[in-house]
C-alpha cells in the first residue's frame, strides 16, 4: 500500500520503486494469482503510467487482465476494471485500435454488470468517444457523446463531475 500512499501523493517513482518490491514479494510468497499479487500488479501499471512509462504498465495491465478473465470470468467489477484500465492505457499509448476494441468490450461488461445507466458504463463510453474522436471518427464521437450527455442528464445528480466533463468533450469536438 505504500506505492498507493506515494503515487496518491504525487512522488510515481516512489511508488514504482515499492510497487516493484511488493510485487516481487507477493509472487514469491502468495504466488501470481492471488488477489494481492494481482492489486500489486495494478499499483505497479498505475504508478508506471502516473510516469507515463507506458511500455512499462501496458504489459502489467494485461497480465492482469488475463489472470481476471481466468479466475473471475468477463464480467466481474474487477475484470471490467481491469479492461478498462488496459483500454485507457492503450488509448495514452496512442494505440487507439485496440484501446477502441477494449473500451466496446468493456462497456458491453459493464452493461450487462452495472445496466446502461451506471456511472462507469457511462464513463467508459465518454472514453470510447474520445478515442473515435483521436482516430478520425468525428460523427461516432458526436453521437456517442451526445447520448452519454443526454443520459447523464436524465441519470445523475445536477453538477455531477463526469456530466460537465462530457458536455465539456461535446463543446471542444462538436462546438455545442
Amino acid at each position: 500500500h505504500l506505492a498507493g500512499v506515494c503515487l496518491a501523493g504525487g512522488r510515481p517513482k516512489d511508488a514504482i520503486a515499492h510497487g516493484k518490491r511488493t510485487l516481487e514479494d507477493r509472487e514469491r510468497v502468495l504466488g501470481p494469482d492471488h488477489p494481492d499479487t494481482i492489486a500489486s500488479l495494478s499499483a505497479l501499471a498505475a504508478a508506471y503510467q502516473s510516469a507515463r512509462r507506458l511500455k512499462d504498465a501496458i504489459p502489467l495491465y494485461e497480465r492482469r487482465l488475463e489472470s481476471r478473465i481466468r479466475l473471475q470470468g468477463e464480467d466481474p467489477p474487477d475484470t471490467i476494471t481491469a479492461r478498462g484500465n488496459l483500454a485507457s492505457a492503450y488509448h495514452s499509448a496512442g494505440r487507439l485500435a485496440a484501446a477502441i476494441q477494449l473500451y466496446e468490450q468493456t462497456i458491453a461488461s459493464s452493461q450487462r454488470a452495472h445496466g446502461p445507466d451506471h456511472a462507469d458504463t457511462l464513463t467508459l463510453r465518454a472514453n470510447l468517444a474520445q478515442a473515435y474522436y483521436a482516430v478520425g471518427r468525428l460523427s461516432d464521437a458526436v453521437a456517442l457523446l451526445r447520448g452519454v450527455a443526454a443520459d447523464c442528464e436524465r441519470v445523475l445528480p445536477p453538477g455531477h463531475a463526469l456530466a460537465k466533463t462530457v458536455q465539456e468533450s461535446l463543446q471542444a469536438i462538436a462546438g455545442e
